[in-house]
């Protein structure tokens, strides 16, 4: 018998920020040239018997060297929920960005689940060339490789169930390897898009991030991310500061860092 397609709580914590323009988010630029920030999150997704986190963010010592601000950490973010970073169990590492795929010492007990694609793309020959491997760090992917040979990665190629209500889609564009999570919540089907797409204006108006490793892949992957949810309305982008206005704050303390993706956006943001 197959067991009942539960629903899950959805968290996006906001972990760090970075100042930016309009013409650094879509090939070809932007005629407004107006702010366009990015925003940095991680995802917890909370069921009754299992917690998954999606992506692990970076540290300090990270955005020192890439020029980001830390707003919180993402263990603080993690303990405001209730989360123990040394007891998640279930890791789903969307693609191996510096960005995704950091804080390497704070999960000691997680399995981390990433395509096949992914690890071949960050351990081979295009990251011989500066443009595609300048968002990797070499020892995030140097600590993944150490996770597989402990037996803590869990491979997957395409499309994977990970638990009843939450799976697993390969999509690529922004790197090889990217995969984006499909969730069961109250409200429906969600897709975490992550760097599938940025910012909502990315796949609303078919305008890629520049960062690319397929720029096909990318544009199919706003199809298969919708495909996959409920509605427009159930696919979240990956760094817009706009999912925080959109969406109920957890509560009253974490309003503008930690809001719930598994509730109905916000009236007068419909």
């Amino acid at each position: 018998m197959e067991s009942p397609i539960e629903n899950y709580r959805i968290y996006a914590i906001k972990y760090a920020h970075f100042e930016r323009r309009s013409g650094d988010n879509f090939i070809g630029g932007d005629s407004h040239d107006v702010p366009m920030p990015l925003d940095y999150f991680v995802w917890a997704v909370v069921g009754e018997s299992r917690t998954f986190l999606v992506d692990t963010g970076f540290d300090q010592p990270m955005a020192d060297k890439r020029g980001r601000t830390i707003t919180t950490p993402v263990e603080h973010g993690l303990a405001k929920l209730g989360i123990r970073a040394d007891a998640v169990e279930d890791i789903v590492i969307t693609h191996m960005h510096y960005d995704h795929a950091g804080n390497a010492a704070l999960f000691p007990r997680a399995r981390y689940h990433l395509q096949d694609r992914e690890m071949a793309y960050c351990t081979g020959r295009c990251m011989c060339h500066h443009a595609l491997s300048h968002p990797f760090e070499p020892e995030d992917v140097k600590s993944m490789v150490g996770r597989l040979f402990a037996g803590r990665v869990q491979f997957h190629d395409g499309a994977s169930e990970l638990a009843p209500g939450l799976s697993v889609h390969w999509v690529g564009g922004h790197t090889n390897g990217l995969q984006v999570v499909r969730v069961h919540t109250a409200r429906g089907w969600v897709v975490l898009a992550s760097d599938a797409s940025h910012f909502y204006a990315n796949m609303q108006d078919h305008r890629p991030f520049p960062v690319v490793y397929n720029v096909g892949d990318m544009i199919e992957g706003y199809e298969t991310a919708h495909r996959l949810a409920s509605s427009p309305d159930h696919v979240i982008p990956g760094h817009d500061p706009a999912v925080l206005t959109r969406y109920p704050a957890h509560d009253a303390e974490t309003e503008g860092w930690i809001v719930r993706l598994d509730l109905e956006p916000r009236a007068a943001e419909q």
